[in-house]
């Protein structure tokens, strides 16, 4: 198996990836591993594990998790934010990470604390890639968002935020979330205009819920297209059909992206093993 996601991108194929999250408490870490050896079993090119449900910070919880991914013979993601952390504790982290075999890591900034007023340390990103690439030994993921970081009102300096991150060391990007292909395609050539030249999948999320679409377009400022709208109001009252046509919509968008030529899908799984078989199934890699 090879070792660095990056490799990936240069097969000549899409790469298909899924995304978990660590349980809130550890005494359900079980339910997550059971989960991963469903998810494993369908072959995705690599798997991703966050930093903590709803961004809370565990490094520790997040590098069993992808340690026990590789176990899968499956590549993992670590994700790891930066804000608010002491240099010296951060290369322990990246030491522990190096002694658990862990090479691929998504750098990001983390959600900003209440009251958190912005250190020296890291205060963006391109800080903690910058610190990656000067540790050795990985393969360096990046965000970006197709429709503009939700603290950002200049979609120019949002895309001039990428282009620093790839001169800071990035070897390939993930988007954020979004609902609407077309955000997907003009933020691509925006990015290809200014030099980005980096190898990017896509982020799809299915909508399971009516009360999760409504935290994820609080959390990260994703709009909805009538197609969407439609969908809550025509099950607003039949959450198992409204599950249904979410994960219906969310595998039809990817096929989509495919058919314009996406470097990658990433699917937002949940944690469901259902729903990433279901896309599998979808785009043909079942």
């Amino acid at each position: 198996m090879q070792n660095d996601i990056k490799d990936l991108y240069k097969q000549g194929r899409p790469v298909i990836s899924f995304e978990v999250f660590p349980p809130k408490k550890e005494a359900d870490i079980a339910e997550i591993y059971w989960a991963l050896g469903h998810m494993a079993a369908l072959s995705p090119d690599f798997i991703s594990v966050t930093y903590g449900a709803s961004g809370g910070g565990n490094s520790r919880l997040t590098a069993e998790i992808a340690s026990a991914i590789e176990r899968h013979g499956v590549r993992s993601l670590a994700h790891l934010t930066c804000i608010g952390s002491e240099r010296e504790d951060m290369l322990q982290t990246l030491e522990e990470m190096k002694r658990k075999g862990i090479r691929n890591v998504l750098a990001l900034r983390g959600d900003i604390p209440e009251g958190y007023r912005m250190g020296d340390s890291y205060r963006y990103a391109e800080d903690l890639i910058r610190e990656l690439r000067q540790s050795g030994g990985f393969c360096i993921g990046a965000a970006c968002y197709p429709e503009g970081h939700i603290e950002c009102d200049d979609p120019g300096f949002d895309i001039d935020c990428l282009r620093r991150k790839q001169e800071a060391g990035a070897d390939f990007l993930i988007t954020q979330l979004f609902f609407d292909n077309d955000y997907f395609y003009r933020f691509l050539e925006r990015a290809r205009d200014v030099g980005v030249t980096l190898p990017i999948s896509a982020g799809v999320m299915p909508i399971l819920s009516r009360r999760q679409i409504e935290r994820m377009i609080f959390l990260c400022g994703a709009s909805l297209p009538s197609g969407i709208i439609k969908l809550l109001h025509k099950y607003k009252d039949e959450p198992d059909d409204l599950r249904k046509a979410g994960i219906e919509y969310a595998a039809k968008q990817a096929e989509g992206l495919l058919a314009r030529g996406a470097d990658g899908i990433h699917f937002y799984t949940m944690n469901k093993p259902d729903i990433a078989q279901f896309c599998m199934k979808q785009i043909g890699r079942v």
